[in-house]
């Protein structure tokens, strides 16, 4: 893989080190964790030097990766008893849910910037038995050194959207050698199989998505569906919105509440402190919470915010006045979840690809989809087709859709009872990895 385009692809990122730095003390203005051990990005630890093979290193570059390798590793533990990991992530929210998973022995870095240097000294200094990337994330220089060590590196819970093929294959000569050094890809599904195959990478197995195998916490569906019987009023959620998408939603919703304020000005009595539906908004990255609260008050509606609640909305007086719920925290979308009677889809109403609507499912939500699924095709395909979904082009349709499925009790519990055995019949995903994963262990 000694190539031309690889030796440019280096010399770019060698050149992009500075850049980088400055880009990591930006973000840690909003986001401290981005500040904590930089150094570790470019090669320099203080943990101990290894002086045995013996970390199994597991990539896991964001919150949702991890959340999937939490399973997968204690599968893999239960298995293999003292099992050392090296944890690496590239997010902020990454790392802090990696932290809970770590047990004595374990090492958590930060992932290697991709230069050959940087990449030298985190081999040289972890000296890694076996490398398990998760779903994605492959980089050249990574691979090509792992190949060059004899390190196997396998690529789990494989997945590659088309959008993505297309935009390796206009880089071909730097990806097909990366893909084709992998020694295993196990793939999601077999369309994602045939797509890695296009780029020379060796499947090894069609296994299903993890995710599917992840159960959301029992006690926090229990709570959020406490919750909704104490409010007695339908919610519509917009789970993991995506920045411009909450303006797309607003622009709807306002209408249903400025039509709920007509009424109410009419009839004060039958409407006083009662809405038809609730609104709530859970942005995708924690960032922007502010910054989504800030827009709901530019479309003149008033905002409660999940974090200044002391235990259900219905027991606070500021929450069931709001127009609209912000869903400001972490590690609840289960509690979410269960709370709302519809989801709408973050990501997929802006060409961003979509997030995954198999935790909604687990959860016994059905998803309002919007036109931009690219990210989860075959999940999203799989979801519609078994009536725990619905496919809409654009926010207007997608609002309209969830209003009136939540209108219809008979239909939305028969979309409620699709989506929870949508989600129970593509489970297996992990048992089947473990499995392959023996003889590497």
């Amino acid at each position: 893989m000694n190539t031309l385009a690889r030796q440019l692809y280096s010399l770019f990122m060698m050149l992009g080190q500075p850049l980088l730095r400055r880009k990591l003390a930006r973000r840690g203005l909003h986001e401290p964790g981005y500040l904590e051990a930089v150094e570790e990005r470019f090669g320099h630890y203080i943990q101990p030097g290894e002086t045995a093979s013996e970390l199994v290193w597991l990539h896991a570059v964001s919150l949702g990766e991890t959340r999937t390798a939490a399973m997968l590793l204690k599968a893999l533990r239960a298995q293999h008893p003292g099992l050392r990991i090296l944890l690496t992530h590239g997010t902020a929210t990454g790392r802090a849910e990696g932290r809970t998973l770590l047990q004595h022995g374990d090492v958590q870095v930060w992932q290697p910037w991709d230069s050959p240097a940087v990449v030298a000294r985190f081999f040289a200094h972890f000296k890694p038995r076996l490398g398990l990337l998760m779903e994605t994330e492959i980089w050249p220089n990574l691979v090509v050194q792992a190949q060059a060590r004899a390190m196997p590196l396998l690529l789990v819970n494989g997945r590659l959207s088309e959008k993505s093929l297309k935009n390796a294959l206009r880089l071909a000569l730097l990806s097909r050698p990366a893909y084709g050094a992998l020694t295993a890809v196990f793939a999601q599904t077999a369309a994602d199989a045939a797509r890695f195959s296009q780029l020379g990478a060796t499947v090894s197995g069609v296994f299903g998505n993890l995710k599917f195998d992840a159960r959301p916490s029992v006690s926090q569906q229990a709570q959020g569906k406490a919750w909704r019987r104490a409010v007695a009023q339908p919610v519509l959620m917009f789970a993991s919105s995506r920045d411009g998408e909450e303006e797309l939603f607003l622009k709807q919703i306002s209408v249903v509440v400025q039509q709920e304020r007509v009424h109410a000005a009419i009839d004060s009595v039958a409407y006083a402190g009662s809405k038809n539906v609730r609104f709530l908004i859970v942005p995708r990255h924690p960032q922007r919470f502010d910054e989504a609260e800030a827009l709901i008050k530019q479309h003149g509606l008033s905002v409660s915010r999940r974090s200044g609640w002391d235990g259900s909305p219905a027991d606070n007086d500021e929450a069931m006045q709001a127009d609209v719920w912000l869903g400001d925290t972490l590690g609840e979308m289960a509690r979410y979840f269960g709370l709302s009677d519809v989801a709408l889809l973050g990501g997929s109403f802006a060409p961003l690809g979509g997030q995954n609507l198999i935790e909604a499912a687990a959860c016994g939500c059905p998803v309002v989809m919007g036109p931009h699924t690219f990210n989860f095709t075959e999940a999203a395909e799989m979801a519609q087709a078994e009536g725990a979904a619905l496919r809409s082009a654009d926010m207007a349709e997608a609002v309209h859709a969830g209003l009136e499925l939540i209108s219809n009790p008979p239909t939305l519990a028969a979309a409620v009872a699709a989506g929870l055995a949508f989600s129970a019949r593509n489970q297996g995903a992990t048992a089947r990895t473990v499995g392959a994963l023996r003889g590497c262990l």
